[in-house]
């Protein structure tokens, strides 16, 4: 992969709040809640009688508003706010959301979540035309199609610009009169509508962010639509009629905090059940459950309880330390694992110990905890994974995007078993993980993205195919042999209409 489209990757979190007194606070709120999906910038956009008003920073949402003037200098009724992952390079402010845009005619705050598969593309065919980017991320380049656009109204300049972009995104935008949100033709990522009990409305990444402002949830936001709230309250429209639920498997299996429901779907409760179909399909003589803290302590309390084994707390996880899988670098990766975790000695010495963990990528992590729990005594270290292994590259927006950074695409199980020292290993099987995820929906792999485990990506890979195609090795050819499986999978049209409803 080029490091040119490296550079615009991206995972993130989106807030906004329209017709609350204390806006930018109750959006910094939100962020809060949705910290674990970016760290390392944030910003908040208020709209103060149609003036828009912006803040934002490097670091943690606590450090870029550390200053209680900043909160109070955002006025208005009315905000939106970021919180932002970036990879290698593109750390800058110029990249902090949300981006404000001054026109002669209004100005527009913007944010987005996701990765857009052509943005390099139209990044260049826009700075042909003569378009100037301030930034390196895919963002902006829905606000230069929209300027462009020749379309009358703002509404329809906007929904020629969403059929222009692919990937997937959840975008939010705040003009002078309205918030407006988003949504991919394949809802990779999540977005939800909620409710205040002052009439509020607020748009957010994750139902915890909801939840943690008081906001009832009225509705996820569906493939293809876009939700305009102003003082009138909402209304949903449709940008696309040809959309088909993807959404990404790891907002499930890693990325979504335990408290949020996406499509109705409770993340602890599916993690749960990974765990328990873990457990009948890779059963392990042992004494204990120990899950890696915190993202799989759902899943190991499925496995034990499926398997009559103690769940017991074998790993302790520093809280001050950044999650590894989203540090920027392989060497902060690396540092992260050996500050984050340590091993109970009392617990597991002379212990046939299960170490339940959500998904190995690079294999860093399973290395150090495998060695962790022999240095602390344990007799047998059986590692259970409650996903697939992470075999392809993820183009829609999460920080796996070369083949060669995924070590499941390079060893067997066999293998990798013997490179992290475990006495077993074993994955959680596809099919396992549709069941115990559980959207029911009537789409390929029951409305889920699985892309990571078998190569079959649902959209055209665009910028990305040539890239992926020549990094494809001999035994990948024989897998793939359509190379790009969404040619036969996914066939028929560019999208497949399937709407979903809520689910139990």
């Amino acid at each position: 992969m080029s490091a040119e489209l490296e550079d615009i990757h991206e995972e993130c979190g989106i807030f906004g709040v329209w017709g609350h007194p204390d806006a930018a606070r109750l959006t910094y709120f939100g962020l809060h809640a949705l910290q674990h999906r970016g760290q390392e910038g944030a910003g908040i956009v208020s709209n103060d009688d149609g003036t828009l008003i912006g803040h934002r920073g490097l670091g943690l949402l606590t450090q870029v508003f550390s200053d209680e003037r900043e909160i109070v200098r955002l006025k208005g009724e009315n905000a939106i706010g970021h919180v932002r992952y970036a990879t290698a390079g593109s750390g800058t402010t110029d990249n902090i959301q949300p981006f404000i845009f001054r026109f002669h005619d209004g100005d527009v705050a913007l944010c987005h979540n996701g990765n857009l598969t052509n943005c390099v593309s139209l990044r260049k065919n826009l700075e042909d035309e003569g378009a100037i980017f301030h930034s390196n991320s895919d963002t902006e380049v829905l606000m230069h199609l929209v300027r462009r656009s020749s379309r009358p109204t703002f509404m329809e300049k906007l929904k020629e610009a969403l059929n222009a972009v692919h990937g997937g995104f959840a975008y939010l935008l705040m003009t002078e009169h309205s918030m407006i949100g988003a949504l991919d033709p394949n809802g990779f990522r999540p977005l939800s509508l909620g409710r205040m009990t002052n009439g509020a409305y607020v748009l957010a990444s994750e139902t915890c962010a909801l939840d943690i402002v008081g906001a009832e949830l009225v509705r996820n936001i569906q493939p293809g639509e876009i939700v305009v709230v102003d003082d009138d309250g909402y209304r949903i429209t449709r940008y696309t009629t040809h959309t088909q639920l993807a959404i990404c498997s790891m907002e499930f299996i890693y990325f979504a905090r335990p408290d949020s429901d996406i499509y109705g779907v409770n993340v602890h409760s599916a993690r749960k059940r990974m765990g328990a179909r873990l457990a009948q399909e890779a059963p392990v003589d042992a004494d204990m459950v120990i899950g890696v803290p915190n993202s799989s302590l759902s899943a190991a309390s499925g496995y034990a309880e499926k398997s009559g084994l103690p769940n017991e707390m074998g790993l302790i996880k520093n809280q001050y330390v950044a999650r590894t899988f989203i540090q920027p670098t392989q060497a902060l990766r690396e540092q992260g694992v050996r500050m984050k975790l340590s091993a109970v000695r009392g617990v597991v010495k002379g212990k046939k110990v299960v170490v339940i963990d959500d998904s190995i990528v690079r294999g860093t992590t399973s290395k150090r905890i495998v060695r962790l729990l022999r240095e602390a005594g344990a007799a047998q270290v059986h590692m259970r994974i409650s996903s697939p292994p992470l075999r392809y590259p993820c183009f829609y927006g999460i920080d796996i995007s070369t083949t060669k950074e995924l070590i499941a695409s390079k060893k067997s199980v066999e293998e990798i078993r013997e490179y992290i020292g475990a006495d077993s290993l074993a994955f959680l099987s596809l099919d396992g993980l549709i069941e115990s995820i559980g959207l029911g929906a009537d789409a390929p792999y029951g409305g889920l993205c699985v892309a990571y485990f078998n190569g079959d990506y649902p959209t055209a890979l665009d910028d990305y195919e040539d890239d992926f195609l020549r990094s494809l090795t001999p035994e990948d050819r024989v897998r793939l042999p359509e190379f790009a499986l969404y040619k036969s999978n996914y066939a028929g049209n560019e999208y497949a209409h399937c709407p979903v409803g809520e689910h139990a």
